[in-house]
């Protein structure tokens, strides 16, 4: 278990955007550099059909935090390491997660309750049915019931369309 680390809440954290599956490499190079940087996991099985495993995967697949003031030699020493494609920003100026943000995090993963990455799925979105008899099928979200955490899905077939209710779960984001 890690030991406990306690951050500054003057200095702002930033998400970093990182390659796929490269936010372990990024995160062992900015401590490298001598910065904080929390990278949220979540305990995973793993789907390989010869063994079971279980993976400690990132909570936010492509992002990491890091807590820096980015003065400008920071930023670009951060943006020019290999797998960083960019440090989110918004409106042309770079945008600081909240500290509340990073400490909700933080006591959720501390805590004794379950968590798991949870997806955005939006109205009119593509997605694809990932497990059960539907798998495979490709359609779009036509409503999302929030309180049943159910989604419909428009699947177009021979010029057809039917609708169906799946667990939030079951599908996937698809373009």
């Amino acid at each position: 278990m890690a030991p406990t680390v306690f951050y500054s809440a003057e200095i702002p954290w930033y998400v970093i955007h990182t390659c796929s599956h490269h936010e372990m490499r990024v995160e062992e190079r900015l401590r490298k550099k001598g910065l904080e940087v929390f990278l949220p996991r979540f305990i995973q099985p793993s789907r390989r059909r010869d063994r079971r495993l279980l993976l400690r995967t990132p909570l936010f697949p492509g992002y990491l935090f890091v807590q820096d003031t980015l003065e400008p030699d920071t930023y670009y020493d951060i943006i020019k390491l290999p797998s960083v494609v960019r440090i989110l920003a918004g409106s042309c100026r770079l945008q600081p997660v909240p500290q509340e943000t990073i400490e909700s995090i933080r006591l959720a993963l501390a805590g004794d309750r379950p968590y798991y990455p949870y997806r955005c799925l939006q109205k009119g979105e593509r997605v694809r049915v990932a497990e059960g008899p539907l798998a495979g099928v490709v359609g779009r979200i036509v409503e999302a019931k929030e309180k049943q955490r159910k989604l419909v899905i428009e699947v177009e077939l021979f010029r057809r369309a039917m609708a169906v209710e799946l667990e939030n779960e079951a599908v996937e984001p698809w373009q």
